[in-house]
């Protein structure tokens, strides 16, 4: 776990080497080990310096969230943060000089360890990651690592990294005073090491050395202490008080940097006991790390051992899904053949491509050759033999049969005949699609979320003849993209647009009602949700709402089903005949202003339309915005649509955003108690409609007293 050497100069290197995982973690054995290593030093009266290292690709991770997570006691988590930190204040106070050597990726107790150090170097790779990510799981630096990363540089610079979880690579964690120094390998990062150590007979840590000031100063500062109110304000503004730990993370900074280092590291671990036996964490743990892990892993891949990887993808339709879609493809290292009915419109769809590597470029994230190379892998034309020899080919057209029919078949008359073909849709049923194929079993579905170059999320759709072979080479070209995908079973609508519409519809229809829309559009932010419902609908535009409402009754009425009716309709019709199409049209539930920076209002002519006529509380706005997706979600699982809770979680929360602190919409039953959640869902039954109704597999479960 931890190999100890000792060379000629009495020079001690510390190797960390996890035998059973492929990244180094902190753990029960990392404890023990570590606490061995130290009475090993204590021990060794002849040392001139230590050198902490790692025999892995990376340096280490941080915590086995796995194994730190089987414990629920605060008083246990108290006492083993302090219990690390008595090891780390061990090492940077015993008087020689130790260098942490970062071969790679640092994170987390990883980088807390680092800090401990009185010298880190780092190997100058751009994919190295260092930085404290803890805030994205719902927790703070466990380690030493607030108390530190304050006192290293300062109270305002360090925020970023804390309340954010931003991870930067060497190059900026050295101009950021992370790190001292960069090295161009192995070797030379070693021979940096112990140079530091030969040149330094002793070292102390800045804040442990007489004289030693706080960059920036301390909240009792007058320049510091006039901006202390104001930043937990403008936290609670961005966050709507739903994340405890950015706030947790400020406490412990601010009352850290005022005592001495022994109490503040005592209150930085009473914080973080806190907030890992709290909901939000264990919430965000179970869909982001246990959830997460295993879907990227194959969770919802059929067990077919042979992994496919693709080399030429065709994307039919320029506009602006397939251009993301197109340079998706193009970053991961694949061919591109990005067709549209015009040559000029395939330029177009190129051209976004081109304008996003151009702000890598500015921004030093890539270099100008580097990007001429990804944006030569893509060939935008307006030939379908251009189509010839992929091995897969994504139409990504206007939401209309006929020409996806048209599409499907000018593609599968030249594409490789083993290829996948596979449809964008958003909501017509596969199934249905698949039946103007001439290979049904080789098509697909492959949902990308808006803008597709950055949205991480790709719901696969299986439809009636979806060949398991076909799933799985769908599946592992969503990870070739670097994207995480889920997988669900055909249905109108399939799984993320149909509950997607039911929060935006559920704001609609309390805008119908007589609800004040400024109150509407603050329940649905302070639920969790990116954007408000009536902004939302804007951004998607209300007459594509209307088109798939027309689209879906003459589905319904063909197959001889009732049309549903919901209160909502009433409004977008409203709408529509007033011209108010939404944001693309300039004019929706939303004004937008034409002027240079102007940012967007609420429509005034909504008081006339819809009179503020009754004031509901802000509480039951969310729980009605929250409750409907959460119930939506559970028929989902009733009609075979979703197959797995993590499919479900994760879904809600990467397709479109759906509260993360709650930890996705089946996480949110348990997280209200699902006998709870059910007696809740009856009231709203009874006041709001059949839309509420319970299923009866979530009766069933609430009186078994199961979760998801």
């Amino acid at each position: 776990m931890i190999n100890y050497s000792k060379d000629s100069d009495n020079i001690v290197t510390l190797t960390l080497d996890n035998p059973n995982r492929s990244a180094n973690l902190i753990n029960i054995a990392f404890g023990e080990k570590f606490r061995e290593v130290l009475a090993q030093l204590q021990a060794d009266t002849d040392i001139r310096g230590i050198i902490i290292t790692s025999a892995k690709d990376t340096f280490m991770a941080g915590a086995d969230i796995d194994e730190l997570f089987a414990e629920s006691d605060a008083q246990s988590f108290f006492d083993r943060g302090q219990e690390l930190k008595a090891g780390f204040r061990y090492l940077e106070t015993q008087g020689k000089p130790v260098v942490a050597a970062m071969n790679g990726t640092a994170l987390g107790g990883g980088f807390e360890l680092c800090l401990a150090a009185h010298r880190r170097i780092a190997i100058d790779n751009p994919k190295t990651q260092i930085g404290l990510p803890e805030v994205t799981l719902g927790l703070l630096p466990g380690g030493g690592g607030v108390v530190r990363m304050v006192r290293l540089i300062g109270l305002q610079p360090s925020l970023p990294f804390l309340t954010e979880g931003k991870k930067v690579s060497p190059k900026e964690a050295l101009s950021n005073g992370l790190i001292h120094e960069l090295a161009t390998d192995k070797d030379d990062l070693l021979a940096k090491a112990k140079a530091y150590i030969l040149e330094n007979k002793t070292a102390k840590q800045p804040w442990d050395q007489d004289g030693y000031k706080m960059p920036g100063g301390t909240p009792l500062t007058p320049k510091v202490a006039q901006m202390l109110p104001i930043a937990p304000a403008m936290l609670a503004k961005k966050t709507y008080n739903n994340y405890p730990a950015p706030l947790a993370i400020m406490a412990v900074a601010i009352e850290g940097a005022v005592v001495d280092f022994e109490t503040a590291t005592r209150i930085e671990s009473r914080y973080f006991a806190k907030l890992a036996t709290g909901n939000v964490a264990k919430n965000m743990i179970n869909v982001f790390w246990k959830q997460l892990n295993g879907l990227n892993a194959g969770g919802s891949r059929p067990k077919i051992e042979q992994k496919y990887s693709f080399k030429k993808v065709g994307v039919i339709g320029a506009g602006m899904m397939g251009s993301g879609i197109a340079y998706a493809c193009a970053m991961s290292g694949l061919e591109v053949v990005l067709k549209d009915v015009s040559q000029e419109g395939a330029d177009k769809g190129k051209a976004y491509s081109e304008n996003l590597l151009k702000k890598r470029v500015s921004k030093g994230k890539s270099t100008k050759e580097k990007a001429d190379e990804i944006l030569n892998r893509i060939k935008a034309t307006a030939d379908a033999n251009d189509l010839a020899g992929c091995d897969l080919i994504i139409e990504a057209v206007f939401e209309n049969r006929e020409l996806k029919a048209k599409v499907t078949a000018e593609a599968e008359a030249v594409m490789d005949a083993t290829g996948v073909f596979a449809s964008n849709t958003s909501t017509l049923p596969i199934t249905g699609l698949a039946e103007k194929s001439s290979r049904p079993k080789q098509f697909v579905g492959l949902h990308f979320f808006s803008p597709a170059d950055k949205m991480p999320l790709v719901e696969i759709i299986i439809g009636k003849e979806t060949s398991d072979e076909t799933l799985a080479r769908a599946f592992d070209f969503v990870k070739q993209i670097k994207k995480t995908p889920i997988v669900v079973n055909d249905s109108r609508g399939f799984y993320t647009s149909r509950v997607f519409a039911t929060y935006v519809l559920e704001g609609i229809a309390l805008l119908e009602e007589g609800n004040h829309p400024r109150a509407i559009e603050a329940a649905g932010l302070k639920a969790g949700m990116p954007v408000g419902p009536l902004a939302l609908t804007d951004e998607v535009s209300l007459s594509l709402f209307a088109h798939i409402r027309t689209q879906t009754n003459l589905d319904l009425a063909a197959e001889g089903k009732a049309i549903p009716q919901h209160a909502a309709y009433r409004v977008v019709d409203k709408m529509l005949e007033m011209g108010r199409e939404g944001k693309a049209k300039g004019a929706g539930f939303y004004e937008y202003p034409k002027e240079s920076g102007a940012k967007k209002f609420l429509w005034p002519g909504l008081a006339e339309q819809f009179p503020n006529t009754i004031d509901l509380t802000e509480q039951e706005m969310i729980e009605r915005m929250l409750f409907i997706q959460c119930i939506e979600t559970v028929r989902c699982f009733d009609e075979n649509v979703l197959m797995s809770v993590p499919d479900a979680n994760i879904g809600s929360i990467f397709g479109w955003g759906f509260a993360p602190f709650k930890g996705g919409t089946l996480q949110y039953i348990n997280d209200y108690g699902v006998a709870k959640f059910v007696a809740r869902a009856k009231e709203l039954h009874a006041k709001y409609g059949e839309r509420f109704a319970v299923p009866a597999s979530l009766e069933q479960r609430a009186a078994e007293g199961k979760e998801y």
